[in-house]
């Protein structure tokens, strides 16, 4: 149970005293000059030190430090009960949600000030209309999946964070519920709604991350046929099994993007659509190729993102990619003041290239003519988004599949991804071996 904290020592006692048994707190001391910190250990819990001011940097070294599966958060101040935890993690346990929130329901007068009331009201209606989700509260007690979260990229970290979780599961498509919970008058005086300062701090974070529209995801891939694609891995492999490792990168690839928070996700695709209709996840589009060569193929495939969000394509060559690697550069606080992000892979090319204004005119400046399939096509690429003036943000370098070698690297990386077990069968057979 993450408990982010800043001067709560007169709450701390009740608070800790109040968890259920087996339950382990996680204090995140946010600079607190009143000794909650030590109090806080002799009162058995661990604490984890936050330097950096701010709910959400707290909220986060919280859920960094955590090592259980199921994380929860609480405030510090006594306005939740610990002991009515369990009525947002049963849900989550019981495999009926992702994320759990728990909607106060005061229990005495002054509990909840009128004018945070409203403008939590407000808040959720624009929630219920942004997800879809049930919602008439933005619950500080709330339960859900670690790796989950990770997943979502959580990239604000001060009073925005409570809310971009929400908006970004909602995007990764987490089913989103809400369970009733007691709410108390805290001790003490509100660091947000308590001061003026606080509350218009609070409504420009929110402002921002309500402004940032989710991406769109776009996979550039051709169908797995034999004959068709991962041809550099023959010999060793027969075309069959270079095809059947093409199908588990992809199948890894859409799993993965599948949880990445976006507005729209799309599957640009070289070949029949029938060769990859088990592998799509619910809601994905797809979109054949143009003709021509990979540069106008990939400014094509740039022409089907909306205008008004960021779009980012990839291949389905880097079957390892974890949705965090994605989800942080692109959430809302991480993507201000960038227009390009640009992923380079381990042969000089690259494995993902992200415009935060997509157009297909931007596209052809940057992509056309770029010679594709070189060990100089990440630094021709680079160069074209210097001379364009753009701010580009680095991702990490990842290894492309295409020869046997890569294959065994990669499938090392994720163990236990579909191209990690393809890769087994594959290499055990005498051609490979």
């Amino acid at each position: 149970m993450v408990l982010p904290c800043l001067d709560e020592a007169a709450a701390l006692p009740w608070v800790l005293s109040r968890i259920p048994t087996g339950w382990r707190a996680l204090v995140v001391d946010n600079g607190s000059s009143d000794g909650s910190a030590e109090l806080a250990r002799e009162l058995g819990a661990q604490v984890v030190s936050e330097p950096r001011r701010g709910f959400g940097a707290a909220c986060h070294a919280g859920l960094l430090a955590a090592t259980a599966e199921l994380v929860c958060f609480l405030d510090c101040d006594g306005s939740l009960d610990p002991a009515q935890l369990h009525r947002v993690v049963d849900p989550v346990l019981a495999g009926r949600a992702d994320l759990v929130l728990g909607r106060r329901r005061p229990t005495a007068r002054g509990a909840w000030p009128p004018h945070a009331r409203l403008a939590n009201t407000l808040l959720s209606a624009r929630l219920r209309a942004r997800t879809g989700a049930p919602l008439h509260d933005l619950g500080p007690m709330r339960a859900a999946r670690r790796t989950r979260l990770l997943a979502l990229g959580l990239g604000d970290r001060r009073s925005g964070y409570p809310l971009e979780m929400v908006l970004t599961a909602g995007a990764a498509g987490l089913r989103i519920a809400e369970v009733d919970v007691d709410y108390h008058p805290r001790a003490g005086r509100s660091k947000v709604t308590g001061t003026v300062r606080g509350t218009r701090q609070a409504i420009a974070d929110m402002r921002a991350v309500l402004a940032a529209p989710p991406p769109t995801l776009l996979v550039i891939a051709k169908a797995p046929l034999p004959g068709r694609v991962k041809t550099r891995l023959c010999p060793p492999c027969t075309p069959q099994q270079a095809a059947e490792l093409a199908r588990a990168a992809l199948a890894d690839t859409l799993r993965t993007l599948d949880t990445v928070p976006a507005g729209r996700r799309m599957l640009v695709l070289d070949g029949p659509t029938e060769a990859v209709a088990d592998l799509l996840p619910p809601g994905w589009q797809v979109l054949p190729q143009c003709g021509g060569g990979l540069d106008e193929r990939l400014v094509a495939a740039f022409g089907h993102a909306p205008p008004g969000a960021p779009a980012l394509l990839v291949g389905m060559d880097t079957p390892q990619l974890r949705a965090e690697t994605l989800a942080q550069p692109l959430s809302a606080a991480a993507r201000s003041g960038a227009d390009a992000w640009f992923g380079p892979a381990a042969d000089g090319g690259f494995w993902a290239l992200g415009l935060a204004r997509p157009s297909q005119a931007l596209a052809r400046q940057l992509l056309l003519g770029v010679p594709m399939s070189t060990e100089r096509t990440g630094a021709a690429l680079l160069a074209r988004l210097a001379e364009a003036e753009l701010t580009v943000r680095q991702l990490p370098e990842l290894t492309d599949v295409d020869t046997a070698a890569d294959a065994a690297a990669v499938s090392a990386l994720d163990p236990h991804g579909a191209f990690a077990a393809s890769w087994r069968s594959v290499s055990r057979t005498a051609e490979v071996a």
